[in-house]
Protein backbone atom coordinates (compact mmCIF):
# COMPACT_ATOMS: atom_id res chain seq x y z
CA UNK A 1 0.00 0.00 0.00
CA UNK A 2 1.41 3.43 -0.87
CA UNK A 3 2.99 5.44 1.81
CA UNK A 4 0.27 8.43 1.00
CA UNK A 5 -3.24 6.23 1.31
CA UNK A 6 -1.38 5.34 4.53
CA UNK A 7 -1.34 9.08 5.77
CA UNK A 8 -4.35 9.74 4.11
CA UNK A 9 -5.97 7.62 6.57
CA UNK A 10 -4.33 8.40 9.83
CA UNK A 11 -4.28 12.14 9.59
CA UNK A 12 -7.12 14.05 10.23
CA UNK A 13 -7.35 15.74 7.23
CA UNK A 14 -10.30 17.74 6.41
CA UNK A 15 -11.25 18.60 2.64
CA UNK A 16 -12.52 21.79 1.63
CA UNK A 17 -16.19 20.84 -0.13
CA UNK A 18 -16.24 21.78 -3.90
CA UNK A 19 -17.50 20.70 -7.26
CA UNK A 20 -17.45 16.72 -8.32
CA UNK A 21 -14.28 15.42 -9.91
CA UNK A 22 -14.62 14.57 -13.60
CA UNK A 23 -13.03 11.75 -15.04
CA UNK A 24 -12.18 11.31 -18.75
CA UNK A 25 -10.35 9.18 -20.96
CA UNK A 26 -9.17 10.67 -24.18
CA UNK A 27 -11.42 13.62 -22.98
CA UNK A 28 -14.45 11.90 -22.94
CA UNK A 29 -16.03 11.95 -19.55
CA UNK A 30 -16.59 8.30 -18.62
CA UNK A 31 -17.08 8.96 -14.86
CA UNK A 32 -18.05 11.94 -12.15
CA UNK A 33 -17.24 11.65 -8.52
CA UNK A 34 -18.33 14.02 -5.41
CA UNK A 35 -16.27 13.32 -2.43
CA UNK A 36 -19.26 12.23 0.14
CA UNK A 37 -19.46 9.35 -2.77
CA UNK A 38 -16.19 7.28 -1.35
CA UNK A 39 -15.87 9.13 2.39
CA UNK A 40 -15.56 7.47 5.16
CA UNK A 41 -18.72 7.40 7.05
CA UNK A 42 -17.50 8.46 10.35
CA UNK A 43 -18.88 12.15 11.95
CA UNK A 44 -15.49 14.13 12.06
CA UNK A 45 -13.23 12.42 9.85
CA UNK A 46 -13.36 13.66 6.01
CA UNK A 47 -11.24 10.37 4.73
CA UNK A 48 -11.48 8.08 2.12
CA UNK A 49 -13.06 4.88 2.88
CA UNK A 50 -10.89 1.94 1.08
CA UNK A 51 -14.15 -0.01 0.45
CA UNK A 52 -15.57 2.12 -1.80
CA UNK A 53 -12.26 3.78 -3.66
CA UNK A 54 -11.39 0.09 -4.55
CA UNK A 55 -15.09 -0.35 -6.55
CA UNK A 56 -14.38 3.16 -7.85
CA UNK A 57 -11.17 1.72 -9.23
CA UNK A 58 -12.45 -1.19 -10.32
CA UNK A 59 -15.38 0.56 -12.32
CA UNK A 60 -12.55 2.87 -14.06
CA UNK A 61 -10.23 0.07 -14.85
CA UNK A 62 -13.24 -2.08 -16.94
CA UNK A 63 -13.79 1.08 -18.56
CA UNK A 64 -10.51 1.56 -19.85
CA UNK A 65 -9.30 -1.71 -19.86
CA UNK A 66 -8.27 -2.68 -23.95
CA UNK A 67 -6.93 -6.10 -23.73
CA UNK A 68 -3.88 -7.21 -25.91
CA UNK A 69 -4.08 -9.03 -28.51
CA UNK A 70 -1.07 -12.07 -29.86
CA UNK A 71 0.27 -12.03 -33.07
CA UNK A 72 -1.95 -14.59 -35.56
CA UNK A 73 -1.73 -16.38 -38.55
CA UNK A 74 -4.75 -16.37 -41.18
CA UNK A 75 -5.85 -18.98 -43.12
CA UNK A 76 -3.58 -18.10 -45.94
CA UNK A 77 -0.21 -18.27 -43.51
CA UNK A 78 -0.29 -14.83 -43.23
CA UNK A 79 0.73 -12.53 -40.32
CA UNK A 80 -1.91 -10.80 -38.48
CA UNK A 81 -0.03 -7.64 -36.65
CA UNK A 82 -0.33 -8.10 -32.40
CA UNK A 83 -2.08 -5.46 -30.70
CA UNK A 84 -0.82 -3.22 -28.07
CA UNK A 85 -3.36 -3.13 -25.35
CA UNK A 86 -4.11 -0.92 -22.04
CA UNK A 87 -4.82 -1.00 -18.41
CA UNK A 88 -5.34 1.62 -15.49
CA UNK A 89 -2.17 3.04 -13.84
CA UNK A 90 -3.41 2.62 -10.27
CA UNK A 91 -0.80 4.20 -8.64
CA UNK A 92 -0.97 7.34 -11.09
CA UNK A 93 -4.74 7.26 -10.47
CA UNK A 94 -4.72 7.39 -6.55
CA UNK A 95 -1.80 9.90 -6.25
CA UNK A 96 -4.04 12.25 -8.88
CA UNK A 97 -7.40 11.62 -6.86
CA UNK A 98 -5.99 12.71 -3.50
CA UNK A 99 -4.82 15.89 -5.04
CA UNK A 100 -8.23 16.41 -5.70
CA UNK A 101 -9.93 15.05 -2.65
CA UNK A 102 -7.99 16.41 0.23
CA UNK A 103 -5.97 19.67 -1.34
CA UNK A 104 -9.15 20.54 -3.84
CA UNK A 105 -6.20 20.75 -6.88
CA UNK A 106 -8.26 19.48 -9.79
CA UNK A 107 -11.53 19.12 -10.86
CA UNK A 108 -11.16 16.89 -14.14
CA UNK A 109 -8.61 13.93 -13.90
CA UNK A 110 -7.30 12.15 -17.75
CA UNK A 111 -7.17 8.71 -16.43
CA UNK A 112 -3.44 7.38 -16.70
CA UNK A 113 -2.95 3.97 -18.75
CA UNK A 114 0.02 1.72 -18.56
CA UNK A 115 0.44 0.06 -21.98
CA UNK A 116 0.37 -4.31 -21.87
CA UNK A 117 2.58 -5.72 -24.82
CA UNK A 118 1.02 -9.02 -26.23
CA UNK A 119 3.17 -12.33 -25.56
CA UNK A 120 3.01 -12.95 -29.29
CA UNK A 121 4.20 -10.45 -31.50
CA UNK A 122 4.69 -10.50 -35.44
CA UNK A 123 8.84 -11.52 -35.21
CA UNK A 124 8.33 -13.84 -32.47
CA UNK A 125 5.50 -15.48 -35.02
CA UNK A 126 7.89 -15.58 -37.87
CA UNK A 127 10.18 -17.42 -35.71
CA UNK A 128 8.31 -20.55 -34.64
CA UNK A 129 6.41 -21.00 -37.51
CA UNK A 130 9.38 -22.55 -39.53
CA UNK A 131 9.76 -25.90 -38.27
CA UNK A 132 7.36 -28.94 -38.15
CA UNK A 133 7.31 -31.18 -35.27
CA UNK A 134 4.44 -33.41 -35.65
CA UNK A 135 0.61 -33.36 -37.32
CA UNK A 136 -2.67 -35.35 -37.13
CA UNK A 137 -5.46 -35.71 -39.35
CA UNK A 138 -8.80 -37.18 -38.04
CA UNK A 139 -11.66 -37.61 -40.59
CA UNK A 140 -15.54 -36.83 -39.49
CA UNK A 141 -18.85 -37.10 -41.05
CA UNK A 142 -19.59 -32.86 -41.85
CA UNK A 143 -23.06 -33.69 -42.98
CA UNK A 144 -23.80 -33.64 -39.68
CA UNK A 145 -23.91 -30.12 -38.37
CA UNK A 146 -24.26 -29.81 -35.01
CA UNK A 147 -21.31 -32.12 -34.46
CA UNK A 148 -19.78 -29.95 -37.15
CA UNK A 149 -20.20 -26.86 -35.82
CA UNK A 150 -19.01 -27.86 -31.97
CA UNK A 151 -15.81 -29.06 -33.19
CA UNK A 152 -15.27 -25.73 -35.70
CA UNK A 153 -15.50 -23.63 -32.56
CA UNK A 154 -12.86 -25.85 -30.27
CA UNK A 155 -10.36 -25.79 -33.69
CA UNK A 156 -11.01 -22.41 -33.38
CA UNK A 157 -10.26 -21.65 -30.12
CA UNK A 158 -6.97 -24.15 -29.99
CA UNK A 159 -5.52 -22.53 -33.02
CA UNK A 160 -2.67 -19.86 -33.04
CA UNK A 161 -1.88 -21.29 -29.31
CA UNK A 162 1.41 -20.38 -28.33
CA UNK A 163 3.06 -22.63 -25.39
CA UNK A 164 6.16 -21.37 -23.95
CA UNK A 165 9.49 -23.18 -22.42
CA UNK A 166 7.89 -24.85 -18.98
CA UNK A 167 4.39 -23.91 -19.71
CA UNK A 168 1.23 -26.15 -19.22
CA UNK A 169 -1.65 -26.19 -22.42
CA UNK A 170 -5.11 -27.14 -21.17
CA UNK A 171 -7.12 -27.62 -23.14
CA UNK A 172 -10.33 -26.66 -21.00
CA UNK A 173 -8.64 -23.92 -20.11
CA UNK A 174 -8.22 -22.75 -23.56
CA UNK A 175 -11.19 -24.07 -25.07
CA UNK A 176 -13.29 -22.93 -22.04
CA UNK A 177 -16.47 -23.87 -20.81
CA UNK A 178 -18.83 -25.64 -23.58
CA UNK A 179 -21.91 -23.36 -23.77
CA UNK A 180 -24.85 -22.54 -26.02
CA UNK A 181 -24.11 -18.95 -25.84
CA UNK A 182 -21.07 -19.57 -27.19
CA UNK A 183 -22.36 -21.51 -30.11
CA UNK A 184 -22.13 -24.97 -29.08
CA UNK A 185 -24.94 -27.50 -29.91
CA UNK A 186 -26.68 -30.98 -28.59
CA UNK A 187 -24.62 -33.81 -30.25
CA UNK A 188 -23.78 -37.05 -29.46
CA UNK A 189 -20.92 -37.91 -26.60
CA UNK A 190 -19.64 -40.72 -24.56
CA UNK A 191 -20.39 -40.83 -21.35
CA UNK A 192 -19.41 -43.65 -18.97
CA UNK A 193 -19.61 -45.81 -21.52
CA UNK A 194 -22.70 -44.36 -22.91
CA UNK A 195 -23.55 -42.92 -26.16
CA UNK A 196 -25.88 -39.60 -25.00
CA UNK A 197 -27.06 -36.00 -26.56
CA UNK A 198 -24.37 -33.38 -24.94
CA UNK A 199 -23.81 -30.03 -25.46
CA UNK A 200 -20.34 -29.57 -27.09
CA UNK A 201 -20.52 -33.48 -28.67
CA UNK A 202 -17.76 -33.85 -31.10
CA UNK A 203 -15.23 -31.92 -29.45
CA UNK A 204 -13.21 -34.66 -27.90
CA UNK A 205 -12.15 -35.50 -31.73
CA UNK A 206 -10.54 -32.14 -31.45
CA UNK A 207 -8.56 -33.38 -28.06
CA UNK A 208 -7.92 -36.32 -29.88
CA UNK A 209 -6.75 -34.91 -32.97
CA UNK A 210 -4.32 -32.03 -30.60
CA UNK A 211 -2.86 -34.89 -28.64
CA UNK A 212 -1.44 -37.09 -31.36
CA UNK A 213 0.12 -34.18 -32.74
CA UNK A 214 1.56 -32.90 -30.02
CA UNK A 215 2.75 -36.57 -29.05
CA UNK A 216 4.47 -36.90 -32.41
CA UNK A 217 5.95 -33.73 -31.44
CA UNK A 218 7.64 -34.72 -28.49
CA UNK A 219 5.98 -32.98 -25.59
CA UNK A 220 5.71 -33.94 -22.23
CA UNK A 221 2.06 -35.40 -21.07
CA UNK A 222 0.92 -34.30 -17.96
CA UNK A 223 -2.97 -35.45 -18.61
CA UNK A 224 -4.53 -37.66 -20.86
CA UNK A 225 -7.23 -39.92 -20.45
CA UNK A 226 -9.24 -42.26 -23.03
CA UNK A 227 -12.90 -42.98 -23.53
CA UNK A 228 -14.61 -45.57 -21.78
CA UNK A 229 -15.37 -47.44 -25.08
CA UNK A 230 -13.65 -47.48 -28.25
CA UNK A 231 -13.91 -44.12 -30.75
CA UNK A 232 -13.73 -44.46 -34.83
CA UNK A 233 -11.41 -41.40 -35.59
CA UNK A 234 -8.66 -42.98 -33.80
CA UNK A 235 -6.89 -45.81 -33.32
CA UNK A 236 -7.49 -47.48 -30.06
CA UNK A 237 -6.01 -46.08 -26.98
CA UNK A 238 -5.16 -42.89 -29.24
CA UNK A 239 -7.72 -40.53 -27.63
CA UNK A 240 -7.98 -38.33 -25.37
CA UNK A 241 -11.54 -37.47 -23.40
CA UNK A 242 -12.49 -34.20 -22.45
CA UNK A 243 -15.08 -32.56 -20.03
CA UNK A 244 -15.72 -29.34 -18.77
CA UNK A 245 -16.47 -30.78 -14.77
CA UNK A 246 -14.11 -33.73 -15.86
CA UNK A 247 -11.10 -34.90 -17.72
CA UNK A 248 -8.68 -32.81 -19.32
CA UNK A 249 -5.64 -32.96 -21.80
CA UNK A 250 -2.72 -31.19 -20.69
CA UNK A 251 0.66 -31.32 -21.86
CA UNK A 252 4.18 -29.29 -21.12
CA UNK A 253 6.42 -27.33 -23.21
CA UNK A 254 9.62 -28.50 -21.94
CA UNK A 255 11.94 -27.39 -24.57
CA UNK A 256 14.09 -24.20 -25.09
CA UNK A 257 11.42 -22.48 -27.33
CA UNK A 258 7.72 -22.00 -27.64
CA UNK A 259 5.85 -24.31 -30.00
CA UNK A 260 2.52 -23.19 -32.00
CA UNK A 261 0.15 -25.31 -32.63
CA UNK A 262 -1.80 -24.59 -35.83
CA UNK A 263 -5.73 -26.27 -36.39
CA UNK A 264 -8.04 -26.10 -38.97
CA UNK A 265 -10.98 -27.85 -40.49
CA UNK A 266 -11.21 -28.62 -43.66
CA UNK A 267 -14.28 -30.50 -45.31
CA UNK A 268 -14.40 -33.48 -43.29
CA UNK A 269 -11.29 -33.40 -41.68
CA UNK A 270 -9.47 -31.66 -38.35
CA UNK A 271 -5.88 -31.13 -39.00
CA UNK A 272 -3.81 -30.13 -36.31
CA UNK A 273 -0.03 -29.07 -36.71
CA UNK A 274 3.11 -28.47 -34.27
CA UNK A 275 5.63 -25.52 -35.17
CA UNK A 276 8.59 -24.02 -34.08
CA UNK A 277 12.08 -22.23 -34.95
CA UNK A 278 14.61 -23.89 -36.43
CA UNK A 279 16.92 -23.36 -32.81
CA UNK A 280 14.09 -25.60 -30.92
CA UNK A 281 16.15 -28.68 -29.24
CA UNK A 282 13.66 -31.69 -29.82
CA UNK A 283 13.50 -35.06 -29.90
CA UNK A 284 10.37 -36.37 -31.72
CA UNK A 285 8.54 -39.50 -30.67
CA UNK A 286 8.00 -42.41 -33.05
CA UNK A 287 4.34 -43.67 -32.68
CA UNK A 288 3.63 -47.21 -33.83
Amino acid sequence: MHVSWILSLLLLIHPQSGIPLSITENNDTIAIVKRQEVMLPVPGLELVDPVKYEQLLKQIEQQVEKKAKNATLNDSGHIIPEKVGYKLNRHAFTEAFFQYYFHNRLTTLEVPKMMVYPKVDSELLSIIRTKRLGQYITYFNSRNKARSKNIELAVAAINNQVVFPGEVFSFNKVVGKRTVKKGYMKAPEIVKGELIEGIGGGICQVSSTLFNAVDRSGVTMIERYSHSKHVPYVPPGRDATVSWYGPDFSFKNEYNQPILIRAKVVGGMVIVFVYSSEDINYKPRKIT
